[in-house]
């Protein structure tokens, strides 16, 4: 588990918070009002690159067409471009 994801349990233990495995370092915050996590588009794909070996191109793929799709639109994380 992530620092960050460690800190925002530990701050928020009545809290329940849906994860997407694979990717807790992507996690870059918590959305105070939905309490929903933030995961950095750009860091789950550099995961998908680096640890589970795809080509680029095919990373951002699955990220658009699987990793983002896992929950329902309003229901799962925050998916943010914070590299802009």
């Amino acid at each position: 588990m992530s620092q960050t994801l460690n800190k925002i349990i530990n701050e928020y233990p009545e809290d329940e918070f849906l994860t997407v495995e694979g990717f807790s370092e992507a996690v870059v915050g918590v959305d105070l009002d939905a309490r929903r996590l933030i995961y950095s588009a750009s860091r789950c794909i550099d995961i998908l690159v680096y640890e589970d070996n795809m080509i680029l191109e095919e990373a951002v793929e699955y990220f658009e067409e699987v990793v983002r799709k896992t929950f329902p639109e309003g229901e799962g994380p925050i998916w943010a471009n914070i590299e802009i």
